[in-house]
This record gives C-alpha cells, sequence and structure tokens, in this order.
C-alpha cells in the first residue's frame, strides 16, 4: 500500500495540499489587485506613494468584499 494512501485513508491532511488551497487564495486577491484595483499601472514614485496607492486598493478590494 502506498504511503499517501495510507496516510489519507487514516485521516491525515497533506500539508501541501493545503499549503495550495491557502496560496491559491491569496493569488485570487493579489490578482483581483492588480487587475481590478490599479495595482498593475502604477503612475506615482517613491516608496510611501506606491504604499499609499497599494493601501487604497486594498482598503476598496476590502469593502467590495
Amino acid at each position: 500500500m502506498p504511503v499517501a494512501l495510507a496516510l489519507r485513508s487514516a485521516g491525515h491532511v497533506d500539508p501541501s495540499k493545503e499549503q495550495f488551497k491557502q496560496r491559491s487564495s491569496v493569488e485570487r486577491v493579489n490578482a483581483a489587485l492588480k487587475d481590478s484595483y490599479g495595482g498593475h499601472h502604477l503612475r506615482v514614485r517613491g516608496a510611501a506613494k506606491v504604499a499609499y496607492h497599494l493601501f487604497f486598493g486594498i482598503v476598496a478590494l476590502t469593502v467590495d468584499q
């Protein structure tokens, strides 16, 4: 019997599958931030201005959710 099958039948959850679920949700948020909330094309310069720009995009995304 393969080890993965034995672990599944014993009720063990594969940590890489859980990590993939979390990662895919983070990537969906990042994609939405870039596509719909101005994260793809920045028209400001400077670390502080970029941080504020992305912060307001995250706030808008949070309100929308």
